[in-house]
């Protein structure tokens, strides 16, 4: 199950290096002789607006074992409310945005409340169901930021999940039985308040029977609750007596204290059907933070790193495989890794940079995630792919007169189907799907069900511009280095031959 809901979990649980837009350089070598399927990218446009997300950053959601993604696209109306946002669902848009539901490249507007509200997604499960969050038109008189409310879309309808007496509430994941995970401000003043809302927060379950149930915490005045498996746990952090943060799972009407690795901060990230937890947790001192993993009935394990200080687990497959991102010994920059049978995994990087995090692993054990530069990482982001062994910047299946580059996929359903965001020539961002030509996707368009090397044979002699810059498809597919526009050259020139 991948698990990163909205901005607030991304920004508390990353806190290994992540990046945004956009840089071409060379191909890593370490895929030179590895094989795999053709790909079809279909960019999902927006709503009417300029642009669309298909990253937990941003709001959005995941890809379903269906091929059902769940985004968020700017519609063409403007947000009445900017530059005033919500920060525990939305992000600071001109235009008001929605979520939405694609399959095959066909978007459907989930809507939001009534009025000119923006609304965001969390997760849409197998059956269709989404969960997340619209804004509800009032100003939340403690916080003075727009009001929003968590809500799940069953059967093309919106459903407000309401409040546990507070102002405002957001919606995790909704698991295969229309349980919802998720977090509601209370009518009790916390001078602590762990979201910034002025009163206490506290984790939740919802279902149809028992509405919106609250969880407890682990003796502090705050919890948060962000995930639920198909067993009905529910992963989320909480206050303990002494203002620390410890990860936790609620099972059967107890929650339980994960612990920390002698540190005052823990967050969890990601949980699966067998009710294991993974996250970081700070060490002793609170100077570091490494993986955990946590599987019932505990201790957490310290899974380590790939030599460095610092390490986040960011997903967790069925299988217990755990992927992330970690700093590397010496230089103290993260690196992608898998983590598997005790093995902590070095997954590298792509295009050039220095840095990487891995976000979703499917049961086949496909590695999806973001290649970057440390020292700037606003300039230089590559969506990767690692399966068998190799690391591929999917970048390689963008068509020569596209104008995408793919900077981001956080998620991976086990049919290889991939959804993520590209950024375009003028800046703007689009989601993005990769659908692979294989032989379980028998009905794309145009499919060549032959395999094809990371590094192509045949030359691509055709140059795209991009801010500025030419870049050289060069023969064996790798990308060439980028020139000025202004010093034109053609491919043999570009890649030095």
């Amino acid at each position: 199950m991948k698990s990163k809901t909205f901005t607030l979990i991304t920004a508390m649980t990353l806190l290994t290096a992540l990046a945004t837009p956009i840089r071409l350089a060379a191909q890593n070598n370490r895929d030179h002789h590895h094989e795999h399927h053709h790909y079809k990218l279909i960019d999902l446009g927006t709503l009417g607006g300029p642009q669309s997300f298909g990253d937990g950053f941003h709001g959005a959601g995941n890809i379903s074992n269906r091929g059902v993604a769940a985004g968020v696209a700017d519609t063409s109306a403007s947000d009445p409310y900017y530059p005033n946002f919500n920060p525990l669902g939305f992000f600071q848009d001109p235009f008001v945005h929605h979520a939405f539901l694609s399959k095959n490249g066909n978007l459907v507007d989930l809507g939001a409340f009534p009025g000119a509200n923006s609304s965001s997604v969390s997760f849409v499960n197998e059956n269709g169901l989404a969960s997340g969050q619209s804004l509800n038109g009032t100003i939340d008189p403690l916080t003075g930021w727009p009001e929003q409310n968590a809500v799940l879309w069953k059967d093309g309808q919106i459903i407000n999940l309401g409040t546990l007496g507070g102002y405002e509430s957001g919606a995790g994941v909704v698991n295969s039985h229309a349980q919802i995970a998720g977090f509601s401000g209370n009518a009790v003043p916390d001078p602590n308040s762990l979201l910034g809302l002025g009163t206490q927060t506290r984790a939740f379950l919802w279902d149809d029977d028992h509405g919106m149930q609250d969880l407890g915490t682990l003796g502090g005045p705050d919890a948060f609750a962000f995930a639920v498996n198909d067993r009905g746990q529910v992963a989320g952090f909480s206050y303990t007596s002494s203002l620390a943060v410890d990860p936790f799972i609620w099972e059967s009407g107890k929650i339980t204290d994960l612990g920390t690795f002698g540190g005052t901060f823990g967050v969890p990230s990601d949980l699966n059907n067998s009710g294991q937890v993974v996250g970081q947790s700070n060490l002793a001192g609170d100077a570091v933070f490494h993986p955990f993993l946590w599987t019932k009935p505990g201790p957490m394990r310290d899974l380590g790193t790939l030599g460095g200080d610092t390490g986040s687990a960011n997903a967790i497959s069925d299988a217990g495989e755990v992927v992330g991102g970690s700093d590397v010994q010496g230089n103290q920059t993260p690196h992608a890794f898998l983590w598997a049978q005790g093995v902590m995994r070095n997954l590298g990087t792509v295009g050039g940079s220095d840095c990487s995090s891995a976000f979703g692993i499917n049961s086949k054990g496909q590695v999806v995630g973001q290649s970057f530069d440390c020292a700037n990482p606003l300039a230089g982001q590559r969506a990767f792919l690692w399966e068998n062994g190799h690391i591929v910047d999917l970048n390689i299946f963008v068509p020569p007169r596209s104008n995408l580059t793919l900077i981001d996929v956080e998620s991976i359903n086990d049919c290889g189907e991939m959804f993520g965001s590209a950024v375009l020539l003028n800046g703007e961002t689009h989601a993005f799907l990769l659908i692979p030509r294989d032989e379980n996707h028998r009905g794309v368009e145009g499919c060549d069900y032959s395999l094809r090397r990371a590094r192509q044979r045949k030359a691509r002699h055709l140059a795209t511009c991009l801010a500025g810059r030419s870049v050289c498809h060069c023969p064996g597919g790798a990308i060439g280095i980028a020139f000025p526009v202004s010093e034109p050259r053609n491919a043999t020139s570009c890649c030095g031959n």
